[in-house]
């Protein structure tokens, strides 16, 4: 899945918005997610190794925020069910670790 650069642009202010929310600091994002806080800090920004890694991201946010009763940004691109876009390796998001 390509993303356009207004695409590009938004997802990476939505990670942004929702970390911001979370209030975790990405040591506790990167330690729950089995990898560092520069690896979080690049797949915000969507400079990923695998395409699947934005996704694993999301749903930790997205989870983390619910758990938490906090509102969070929606995705306007990362939508719907991961499993539903067949090119996603969906056995390496369920995992949830980066």
């Amino acid at each position: 899945m390509s993303l356009t650069k207004q695409q590009q642009t938004a997802t990476i202010a939505e990670f942004s918005e929702n970390i911001r929310l979370l209030g975790q600091p990405l040591t506790t994002i990167a330690t729950a997610l089995q990898t560092t806080p520069e690896t979080i800090t690049a797949i915000a920004q969507l400079n990923a190794r695998h395409i699947e890694d934005p996704w694993i991201l999301r749903n930790y946010l997205l989870q983390q925020l619910q758990e938490a009763g906090l509102p969070h940004q929606p995705f306007t691109a990362l939508t719907g069910d991961y499993r539903d876009y067949w090119f996603l390796d969906t056995a390496r998001i369920a995992k949830g670790h980066l």
